[in-house]
Formats: C-alpha cells, sequence, structure tokens
C-alpha cells in the first residue's frame, strides 16, 4: 500500500508507478493531453491496480459515445475482478460502484457515491474533479458548487491541487450566478495553477455571461500557453475567444479561428462537433456565408444518429443534419429520440423526454419551413434544457434557434420575451440581444408604416 500525492491510500506497490499516478492526477486536472498514456502507464507497470481501472472506465465513459461501451465493460470488469483478488481501500471501492452506477446509465447517482468519497476523504482531488465532470455532463450546476463546499475544507494550506479546486470553484460559481466570485476564484486559482484551463475558461465564461466581450479577447489573447497542453479541450478555450469576436460583430477573426483553432482536424469527438456546430449557426444567425464548412459535421453526424449516449451530443448532431441536406438521417435519428424519451431505461431518456424530444421536433419544424411549430417546440425545450448538460454558454445556441424561429413565425412579442428572459439567466445584455431588438423595432416600424399592427 502506498500514499499518493493527496494523501490518499492507493494500492500500488512501487514508488515509480505512484509517481506515473500522481502525474496522470495532474494531467487529468489540467486537461493535459497526456493523460491516457501516463494511466496506461500505470495499469501496464500494475495492471491489478482496482482503481486505475476504474478511473479509466469513469474517463472513456465521459466521452460520450455508445461504441466505446465494451471499453468501458472491459474497465469495469477488471476493476472488479482486481479488488476481488487485492487488497483495496473502501475509498477505492467507491470509484468501482460509481463506475458501475455509471454504465448503468445512473450518472447521478455515481456523482453521489463520488461526492461521498469527496466528503470523507480529505483533499481527493480525484473525486472532486470527477464529480464535476459527472455533474457537469448532467447539467447539474448546484449539484457541482454543493460538491465544491464538501471538498474545500480539504484543500487549505498549501496542497498541491488547490489551484485546480479554486478553478472548479469558479466554474461551479459562475454557473450559478456568482459571477464576482466566480473571476475571484478563477483568478486565485491560476496563480497556483498556471495550467489550469479549466479554471481559466471559468473567468472567460464570466466574460460572456455578462456580456463583456472586450474584457474577454483581453483575458484569452496572448495566453495560449496556459492551455497549449491540453486535449481537445483546448478548441474550447479556443471556441470561447471566437464567441468574444462573434459578440464584437467580427467576423472575419471568427471564421479563421474556426479554420485554425476550433476545427483544425475533422474529429468525430462529440465535445468538437459540439463546438463547431453551434459556432457556425450563430455565424449563419448573423448573416455569415460559413460555406461548406457544415458538410464534414454532417457527414459524422449521419453515423451518430443510433448513439444515445448524450442528449447534448444528439441534439448538435441534429443540427448539423439539418444545416444540410440530408431530411432522412435527422426524422430517423428524431424517431430514435422519441423511442428513448418513451422508455426511461436511465438518466440520458429522461433528458430525451424532457427536453431531448422537443428540441429535435423543433430543429426539424425549423428545417422544414413551419416556424410557428418549430417556436412552439423550441420554447417548450428550453424549460428543462439545463438537464441536457454542457453549460449555459454552450446551451445558449438553443436559445438563439428559438429566438430565431420565433422571428421567421412573425412573433415580435414572443422573440422580445424570449430575449428577456435570456437577459435574466445571463446576468447582462449582449451583442446578440442587441442586435435582435434592433431588428424587431425595424420590423415594428416597417409594418407601423404600412398600417399593420405588429404582434
Amino acid at each position: 500500500m502506498q500514499t499518493d500525492i493527496n494523501g490518499c491510500d492507493i494500492s500500488l506497490k512501487t514508488q515509480d508507478a505512484v509517481a506515473q499516478w500522481n502525474a496522470m492526477q495532474r494531467a487529468f486536472l489540467s486537461h493535459g493531453a497526456a493523460t491516457p498514456e501516463l494511466l496506461g502507464a500505470v495499469l501496464k507497470a500494475e495492471p491489478e491496480f482496482a482503481l486505475g481501472h476504474a478511473v479509466k472506465g469513469l474517463l472513456y465513459l465521459s466521452l460520450g459515445r455508445s461504441e466505446l461501451r465494451p471499453t468501458v465493460m472491459e474497465a469495469l470488469e477488471l476493476a472488479q475482478n482486481a479488488a476481488a483478488q487485492g487488497d483495496v481501500t473502501a475509498r477505492e471501492r467507491r470509484f468501482i460502484v460509481a463506475l458501475g452506477l455509471a454504465v448503468e446509465g445512473h450518472m447521478g447517482r455515481a456523482a453521489a457515491v463520488l461526492d461521498d468519497v469527496v466528503r470523507t476523504t480529505s483533499g481527493d482531488a480525484l473525486a472532486m474533479k470527477l464529480v464535476q465532470a459527472l455533474r457537469f455532463m448532467l447539467g447539474d450546476a448546484a449539484g457541482m458548487r454543493a460538491s465544491i463546499v464538501l471538498a474545500k475544507p480539504g484543500f487549505a494550506g498549501d496542497h498541491s491541487f488547490r489551484g485546480f479546486v479554486l478553478g472548479c470553484e469558479a466554474f461551479a460559481l459562475e454557473e450559478t450566478g456568482d459571477y464576482a466570485g466566480a473571476e475571484r476564484a478563477g483568478r486565485a486559482g491560476l496563480e497556483l495553477a498556471p495550467d489550469d484551463a479549466w479554471g481559466l475558461h471559468a473567468v472567460a465564461h464570466v466574460h460572456d455571461m455578462t456580456g463583456r466581450a472586450e474584457d474577454g479577447v483581453r483575458w484569452l489573447a496572448g495566453r495560449s500557453s496556459h492551455w497549449a497542453h491540453c486535449n481537445n479541450f483546448g478548441y474550447h478555450v479556443w471556441w470561447h475567444l471566437a464567441l468574444f469576436h462573434l459578440d464584437r460583430g467580427a467576423y472575419g477573426p471568427v471564421l479563421e479561428l474556426y479554420d485554425r483553432k476550433v476545427r483544425p482536424t475533422q474529429t468525430d469527438d462529440f465535445r468538437d462537433i459540439s463546438n463547431a456546430a453551434s459556432l457556425l449557426y450563430r455565424l449563419e444567425v448573423e448573416g455569415v456565408d460559413v460555406g461548406t464548412r457544415w458538410e464534414e459535421l454532417a457527414e459524422l453526424s449521419a453515423n451518430r444518429i443510433d448513439d444515445g449516449a448524450l442528449i447534448f451530443a444528439d441534439l448538435h448532431y441534429l443540427m448539423a443534419l439539418a444545416a444540410t441536406d440530408r431530411g432522412a438521417e435527422l426524422e430517423t435519428m428524431t424517431q430514435r429520440i422519441a423511442r428513448d424519451a418513451a422508455s426511461m431505461e436511465h438518466d440520458q431518456h429522461e433528458v430525451a423526454a424532457l427536453t431531448g424530444l422537443p428540441m429535435a421536433q423543433g430543429l426539424l419544424a425549423l428545417r422544414d419551413g413551419h416556424y410557428g411549430l418549430a417556436a412552439q417546440q423550441l420554447q417548450h425545450g428550453l424549460a428543462f434544457l439545463p438537464r441536457a448538460g454542457g453549460s449555459h454558454a454552450q446551451r445558449d445556441v438553443f436559445w438563439r434557434l428559438a429566438v430565431e424561429a420565433t422571428l421567421k413565425a412573425g412573433d415580435c412579442s414572443g422573440a422580445e420575451t424570449l430575449l428577456t428572459r435570456r437577459v435574466l439567466d445571463r446576468g447582462a445584455e449582449d451583442g446578440y440581444t442587441a442586435r435582435r431588438r434592433e431588428q424587431i423595432a425595424a420590423r415594428r416600424a416597417d409594418l407601423a408604416a404600412a398600417g399593420i399592427a405588429a404582434e
């Protein structure tokens, strides 16, 4: 039995393996590209390490791809077998239990098990970060914040990973509306952990939610060294910079960032496709010609119509299909979401019923030009949209879809109501809202000049 960098007992046998395990944890906390390689090295050195297999399963599960289920199931089996045969701590067994629940589709229950680890194990950065990841996928911002309250006392003083905890706190505070507290925590965390891309991006979220695009550009511009080590999360940080330029109306830089930084390679990772699809839609709404950029996204999305691992991913695949001439795939995927919504076998089926299906039906109606129906369905889906997962900034594209459908239906008052609700949810008016209000005012003026009363 050894002790890791958090002071937690772990069932590794050699100091070399412990060193690799510690390096893996730091890489994971910083969204480092080296995470899987380091974890692989630990498991190669000590293949009977149950906790390592459990963490591998949780990491693969977080990729949100149904074809990875065999890999996740293998990791669970290896973890369970190792635990049955070896000297494993009670804490390590809880990680295995959490993976088993997550595999069954109960990510909320899995997060609760790991929260119990956070509560009972002082300074467990690994459990803390995994809880944040699971609750992020569930859209459970309140749960993320509550979990950090549980975790923080264990990271007082000079704990090696205190900066990453502050970064997670910053994001949880931002997602629950405490923008000043979020910015303070994020900046303080970066002083301790300059490689914490999550904390850096949490401050960017604050700038986005409070309508401070210029501040956002200044915050991210010239800081790319802080996320150069990242896996594809780095693309997402560049996406935030593109959003700030979009809000400023600087569309040229947005397209350049899309090609060079947001979508430099045609990966089929749902997070990369989500970044790309939501950015292209935002550009098109502003009248920007995005050329053929939708095509490769639609090609990849057409291969995911039966996936169903995450509604958040499904909705972005649908967006790409709706933007291209792929009506058959769009309808097939919508029908599959309807079947998921009816079965209620796990968390994501419930999410499908609450928000996935009305959003999908709204996208289908919008594509077919049935704007009134599209507005009705999309607005219905907004009520439970946070359950789809992701952040306010990521989900905002669906608010814009609802606004645009409502405007196309000729309902100026309805669009105004949506814009007001959006501002209240976010915390400030941004460039998009200002431009839509101008559009509504111009439409009303045109109707008045024609002697027609606007809706």
